[in-house]
Formats: structure tokens, C-alpha cells, sequence
């Protein structure tokens, strides 16, 4: 890390060298190791269900289905007082029902639902704050993606999960 590293390569290079000097610097051996545990990692069916959230949160975002959340939001609560901020609260849950990440929560609903709200006159601090309390709601609403890893780190039912989200 010292050596401006990203974080990842250098866990992988300090867990590389070290195997190897568990094995006596058997480089063979430590390559074949890497090796199956890349493969076996690439081949896990159960870590297939995160970069296919990924790819239907893409999806939706292309199709234009997060502006018609959100103006569909918008028709609901946008009527009321702080409606706009409404809106973009239930239109992030809405979204992250669909894609099952925060982060993709925040980031498309940060592009839908800026323009509108600047239009509006609301402040920044508020808006992003929307966004961002909004945003949260990836990870509670399953399918959730951290519901999956949880569920696959501890063993526990994966339909259980989303049955107590």
C-alpha cells in the first residue's frame, strides 16, 4: 500500500507470497492455488445473482423506467408540500426494488431527480439529502444484492432473507 498499490492487488500479492512461503517457496504449487481459486470463484453459481442485478439496474436505466418512476412518484405526492423530495424517496425505493444496490440506487436517481428539483428551487443540501436517504433503501428492499452475499457468507436461506426484508 506504501507503494500507491490499489488495495486489492496488494492483499492479493501479500497472500500470494505468503502461501508461497508456506509451501517453501514452491512457486508451482502457488500458481496452481491461485489459479483454482480464481477459477472456482469465476465458477461460483451462487455469486452469479450480483452482476445480473447489476445488469437488469442497467437495463431499466437505458429503457427510460426510472423517469417514468419517477414522474409516475411525482403524480402520487408530487402535489403536497416537499412533494418532489417525496417523489424521489419513493421513486429510489421503486428503483432499488428492481436492481438491488445502493449505489446504483443513488447514482441513477441522483441524474433523474436533480434537474427537476434545481428547476424547483430546492436547495442542494436537501436534494442530495433525498437522493441519499433514498438511496439507503437498496439495500433494505430485497431483492437486495448484500441480502445475497449475507445470506451465502452465513449459509442461511437466501428466500428467507427477502421474506424478513
Amino acid at each position: 500500500m506504501l507503494l500507491r498499490i490499489p488495495l486489492a492487488y496488494a492483499m492479493g500479492i501479500v497472500g500470494f507470497i505468503g502461501f508461497g512461503a508456506l509451501v517453501d517457496f514452491n512457486w508451482t504449487a502457488t500458481l496452481s492455488m491461485a489459479a483454482r481459486r480464481i477459477i472456482d470463484t469465476g465458477q461460483d453459481y451462487s455469486l452469479s445473482v450480483i452482476p445480473l442485478f447489476v445488469l437488469m439496474g442497467n437495463l431499466v436505466n437505458r429503457a427510460g423506467l426510472s423517469q417514468e418512476l419517477y414522474a409516475a412518484s411525482n403524480a402520487f405526492v408530487g402535489h403536497r408540500k416537499g412533494g418532489l423530495s417525496m417523489a424521489t424517496i419513493l421513486a429510489c425505493g421503486g428503483f432499488s426494488a428492481i436492481c438491488g444496490s445502493s449505489l446504483a440506487t443513488a447514482a441513477t436517481m441522483s441524474k433523474v431527480a436533480m434537474p427537476p428539483m434545481r428547476k424547483y428551487g430546492y436547495q442542494d443540501s436537501l436534494a442530495a439529502a433525498s437522493i441519499a436517504a433514498g438511496g439507503t433503501l437498496g439495500i433494505l428492499i430485497p431483492p437486495s444484492v448484500m441480502l445475497v452475499v449475507y445470506g451465502l457468507l452465513t449459509e442461511t436461506s437466501i428466500r428467507e432473507l427477502f421474506a424478513a426484508g
